[in-house]
């Protein structure tokens, strides 16, 4: 799964990476957390154009009757995602990329010490350093009072060859050659965007224990991604 991730990167890095027009200066984030407001890329409508706005972090569907669901699908479940009636619609027509430049898993371990079981951050980037995308999918609700929240979801994968010790799932990466086809909403069949869900290659990643600073998401610093040893 995944349940925390950074976006420090600047924004020029961002617009050449996305093809972005125009992109506002955006402060770094180190660890992001599900409920919170994060920069996502979509296309809207006819338009070509891509666009950086700010969406949720945990999907609504349209249909839901209380927002609150969005803290439960925080991910969704790449092969599972075209039957599910909450991912179903998003997955053939609001595609979205989620940007990253890394993400955060726990590895358990025993405490010889206290006898008790404890949670080791991990973080994983890509090995090059440079910004991905996280494949996402967007929704829209509308609540008694007309006001909107556009939210999102993250599709996971079976993991590769790093991360597999570390959990069962991993984030969908979608390759930069693929982030066309993605964000295309005029394609709606599944069976196309099915290859995207392959996980991405373990040796362009690295992993490296950092603090449990990370643990508490208050914690939004360069200390969460500090490297200890």
């Amino acid at each position: 799964m995944c349940g925390r991730y950074t976006l420090a990167t600047i924004q020029e890095q961002l617009a050449e990476e996305f093809d972005l027009i125009e992109v506002e200066s955006l402060r770094p984030r180190y660890n992001i957390a599900p409920t919170q407001s994060v920069p996502v890329v979509r296309v809207l409508g006819d338009n070509s154009t891509r666009r950086l706005e700010e969406l949720r972090w945990g999907l609504v569907p349209h249909w839901a009757k209380d927002p609150s669901v969005g803290s439960r699908m925080i991910n969704a479940r790449s092969e599972e995602a075209a039957t599910k009636p909450s991912f179903r619609v998003p997955l053939r027509r609001q595609r979205c990329l989620v940007p990253s430049t890394g993400f955060f898993e726990w590895k358990v371990g025993g405490d010889a010490d206290s006898r008790r079981t404890k949670k080791q951050p991990y973080y994983f980037r890509r090995r090059d350093e440079r910004v991905f995308a996280f494949a996402g999918m967007w929704d829209r609700w509308v609540g008694a009072d007309g006001k909107p929240i556009e939210t999102y979801t993250i599709l996971t994968t079976s993991p590769n060859e790093l991360i597999r010790s570390f959990h069962d799932r991993m984030p969908v990466i979608v390759a930069r050659d693929q982030y066309g086809l993605w964000l295309d909403p005029t394609v709606q069949d599944v069976d196309r965007l099915r290859p995207l869900f392959d996980p991405f290659p373990a040796g362009d990643m690295v992993a490296y224990p950092v603090s449990t600073h990370v643990n508490a998401p208050a914690h939004d610093d360069a200390e969460c991604i500090r490297t200890i040893r």
